[in-house]
């Protein structure tokens, strides 16, 4: 089943296309992996997808419903479609679990009473049990973005967008993240991932599409890309990228 549709989206700064006629359709508990030079377009289609940023032409549709119209309410939408960025974007006055605990208190109205055990079971599914009320200073660069995948898991979104959540990281950090993703895959939660990680997108992607300039040039599964590259552009690429 479809989760979610892209027709044709267009996003422009100024004369600049940075998404220039985006079609994607991801299937409910789906991964697909988005891969490509900086400035392909990765993540300003992530924040398109999340309405952080308005298009310019084309749909997008969540579970067959236009969540791309001009003058919608964004906020309904960005609770049914987390979003994890590259900074972990944490308060700093907050403790970890404040953090988490803050979109659901002001958003569902639920008290810190209500919220608590939940907040409590996701910590410890990612290896986070002892850190609750740690403050951000007090924790690695690992444990800082594994907080904030927790805080957008907190407001039971059905769909991830993740923007290069390991980009920040020392590199002996990065597999503790990766981990995590591989553990919502399992779980059957619908993500799309802009990476530079090829070895993970290669071992747990079900789709990969490239993207250049702005345009998807190939997509397919990571045996296909990675193994059978159609395009010259994606060899050339990958050449650069897996030497």
């Amino acid at each position: 089943m479809t989760k979610l549709r892209l027709d044709g989206v267009v996003k422009r700064f100024g004369a600049n296309t940075v998404c220039d006629g985006i079609d994607l359709e991801v299937e409910a508990g789906q991964m697909v992996c988005l891969i490509g030079a900086s400035g392909a377009g990765k993540s300003t289609l992530l924040r398109c997808i999340n309405l952080l940023e308005p298009i310019e032409e084309g749909a997008i549709w969540l579970d067959g419903e236009d969540i791309s119209i001009p003058g919608l309410d964004p906020q309904p939408v960005r609770t049914r479609i987390g979003m994890v960025f590259q900074s972990f974007n944490l308060f700093p006055h907050m403790t970890a679990a404040e953090n988490v605990m803050l979109a659901p208190r002001r958003v569902h109205g639920q008290s810190r009473d209500e919220l608590m055990p939940k907040v409590e079971e996701l910590f410890r599914r990612f290896g986070l049990g002892d850190r609750l009320h740690h403050y951000p200073d007090q924790l690695s660069g690992g444990q800082q973005q594994r907080v904030a995948i927790v805080r957008a898991l907190a407001m039971r979104p059905e769909v991830m967008l993740f923007d290069e959540v390991t980009s920040a990281l020392d590199p002996q950090l990065v597999g503790e993240v990766l981990d995590v993703l591989r553990v919502l895959k399992e779980e059957g939660m619908t993500m799309v991932l802009a990476t530079h990680e090829m070895g993970f997108a290669r071992e747990a992607a079900d789709k990969v599409c490239f993207l250049k300039d702005g345009r998807i040039v190939e997509e397919g599964p990571p045996s296909q890309i990675f193994g059978a590259p159609e395009r010259e552009e994606t060899r050339a690429f990958l050449a650069r990228t897996l030497k």
